[in-house]
């Protein structure tokens, strides 16, 4: 249950109240930012390698290289106060026969890398004035091989500086440390050849890394080089698949950026060689309040441009850049929102465990919403806080989000109204596929079932809380595999049928709830009322399990011989005879955990063979699965404790409504 003040949470007991709900919309997804991009130049520079870096000052420092038939040149540019009035078609010539370049900046500090790829040279050229002036070119370093495919530098707020370099199947890195630079080294990895590198500093080196495994597949990884943040000084994290093609598919990944203007932000290029062939960059961002180490990112979506080497990322004050030799494009970072409290006629929300959907009706019999005021939009973020007017003022329990699906205009006999239609994540989770395979446990643990699960959260912008949970959900390592164009929804429930555990979605976070018959009650409700919350109306349910018997059957491959474990209630089966089903998992090794997988069905159907329903006046801290306990005389109930497993909430002053049904099931 939310947490609410103990002025809300006596005013919510009253049988006379003075209801308040809160509605307000914003221009988030997920709780992220919604980056709407504006293209500030369409040049007719061609597409090659380039960078792009904004110091202190906010100016827009960009480097780029022309391709191999105009002898590979490079240039620099400055655009001191960047705006949509800018020139962005100004380049200073620097040098030639360059593979790779590099742009990293700290305060009024720039540095500009270029890898030569004539005689291997690796030259820093730096401005100490944000880009204004440059210094002489600086020999750095002699690249291996002239096999160079990608470069990042990246600053510490120290004035420590890294620049990282892919050469064949090697990331190689050179460290500046208290002005001096020290000896080359790589990072001990074994894959393919790599065919690039980005790298932004946040408490570690944080990376992500193009190219191929070593048996040929396409591969986008996320790794840290460590400073002490997640990962330790000196020391590399393992390398984390964030995108992966087989070989012979026609799919590669290429050029990446990366920054953080709030969560971590990346661009890469989708390279397709078949059939329609096309490079087309795509975007994702990471999970807020979670790490870089924890590879969770929101499922890549495509940009409108087609560029083999795509875009540069950076952001500087109130906006996020993108850039590429013939473009420039803005997006603002600030948080839109408008509270449409005052205009709300009626609400209704519904939620299940599987399911989310809130109706609100708005007045509009001036023509206010007309035309859908900014941010109001398909897409925005609908926050819903209901809520009483207490002694202390307007009190609202926040953190319910929901995802605008539709909207509908109502003009009837003078009176118009506009009706909002959004849905919680389900919605997203419903809609997800899968792009390509993904498997793991193959031969190795490598992902127990909550660490899949967050993986699969994340790819719809959802990051997995822990309200209570089994040892089985982390623990299980299953041989588990999603196909292409699976269902979202489909492997959410196949992983669930793994574990007793449940989940529910509440604004941007999916909170995982082990559903004991030891937990204790969150609430009270009374009939007849006392001093405490009043049931208005009751129903309440007992029937038989749909289940009452369950035989398991896993395979041990060091005795090459079946694991056979029986599940019973044996009340149940002296009521109706057994009610059999059998179940086979070859993941299950162990007599003791095919005996947990038949519990955990066990533990399913004694939940739902109890049902029943309480009107309430609204409790705005009730959440899914909450224990309550229900003491109703005329039932016979005395502190009875059941489950909340969906809940309908209606808002209806008109009415004179303002009440919620809370859809129960056993303990």
């Amino acid at each position: 249950m939310r947490t609410l003040s103990s002025t809300l949470l006596a005013e919510q007991k009253k049988t006379t109240t003075t209801p308040y709900i809160k509605v307000e919309a914003s221009n988030l997804i997920s709780g992220v930012v919604r980056l709407d991009w504006e293209r500030l130049y369409t040049g007719t520079e061609e597409d090659y390698v380039h960078a792009v870096t904004m110091p202190g000052d906010g100016s827009l420092i960009r480097a780029r290289s022309t391709p191999s038939a105009d002898a590979r040149k490079l240039y620099r540019q400055r655009v001191a106060n960047p705006d949509k009035t800018s020139d962005y078609s100004v380049w200073t010539y620097i040098t030639y026969n360059i593979r790779a370049v590099a742009l990293a900046s700290l305060g009024t500090e720039v540095s500009l890398f270029y890898l030569n790829s004539f005689n291997k040279e690796i030259r820093r050229i730096k401005s100490t004035d944000n880009g204004a002036t440059w210094g002489s070119p600086e020999l750095i370093d002699y690249s291996p091989t002239t096999a160079i495919y990608g470069a990042a530098a990246a600053y510490k707020p120290n004035g420590d500086l890294v620049l990282f370099w892919a050469d064949g199947s090697t990331i190689y890195f050179r460290r500046l440390v208290a002005g001096a630079w020290q000896s080359r080294e790589s990072w001990g990895k074994t894959t393919g050849d790599l065919s690039g590198v980005a790298c932004i500093y946040d408490a570690d080196f944080n990376l992500f890394v193009t190219g191929k495994d070593t048996a040929g597949n396409f591969k986008l990884w996320s790794l840290i080089y460590g400073d002490g943040g997640d990962v330790a000084a000196g020391t590399w994290s393992l390398l984390q698949e964030f995108a992966s093609a087989a070989a012979g598919e026609g799919f590669e990944y290429r050029h990446a950026s990366l920054s953080k203007p709030d969560v971590y932000r990346a661009f890469y290029v989708e390279k397709f060689t078949g059939t329609e062939a096309y490079n087309r960059p795509f975007w994702s961002h990471s999970i807020p309040a979670t790490t870089f180490l924890s590879n969770l990112w929101r499922e890549p979506v495509p940009f409108n441009l087609s560029a083999e080497y795509g875009v540069a990322i950076a952001h500087h004050g109130v906006y996020c850049w993108l850039s590429s030799p013939n473009g420039v494009w803005r997006a603002p970072l600030a948080v839109q929102s408008r509270d449409l409290t005052a205009d709300v006629l009626s609400v209704r929300q519904e939620h299940a465990p599987e399911a989310g959907k809130l109706t609100i009706e708005l007045r509009n019999d001036d023509g206010r919403y007309s035309t859908l005021p900014a941010p109001l939009d398909i897409g925005c973020q609908i926050d819903f806080s209901p809520g009483y007017v207490t002694p202390v003022g307007n009190e609202v329990s926040s953190g319910q989000t929901f995802i605008l699906q539709a909207y509908e205009h109502t003009s009837s006999g003078g009176k118009a109204t506009l009706i909002l239609i959004a849905r919680d994540a389900w919605t997203n989770i419903d809609l997800w596929r899968a792009r390509h395979q993904f498997r793991w446990n193959k031969a190795t643990d490598e992902m127990s079932v909550k660490q899949i699960l967050e993986f699969l959260l994340a790819r719809v912008g959802l990051k997995l809380e822990v309200v209570s949970q089994s040892t089985v959900i982390t623990g299980f390592y299953p041989d588990f595999t999603i196909n292409p164009n699976a269902r979202g929804e489909t492997v959410i429930r196949k992983l669930l049928s793994f574990v007793p555990d449940v989940f529910f979605i509440e604004g941007n976070k999916a909170y995982l709830v082990n559903p004991l018959d030891t937990d204790p009650s969150a609430y009270s409700y009374f009939a007849p009322h006392t001093t405490d919350h009043p049931i208005l109306e009751g129903r309440y349910c007992l029937g038989a399990w749909e289940l009452n018997r369950i035989q398991v059957e896993g395979y041990d491959p060091v005795a090459d011989a079946p694991v056979i474990a029986d599940s019973f209630n044996w009340d149940e089966i002296d009521k109706l005879y057994d009610r059999f089903r059998q179940l086979y998992d070859i993941n299950l090794d162990t007599v003791a955990e095919a005996q947990e997988r038949g519990e955990a069905y066990l533990r399913e159907a004694e939940i739902e063979s109890v049902s029943g329903i309480i009107r309430v006046p609204t409790n705005c801290g009730q959440q899914l699965f909450d224990v309550i306990d229900i003491t109703d005389s005329r039932a016979g109930l005395s502190a009875e404790k059941r489950r909340v497993l969906g809940l309908i909430l209606a808002y209806n002053p008109r009415r004179g409504e303002y009440d919620e049904r809370l859809l129960l099931g056993a303990v």
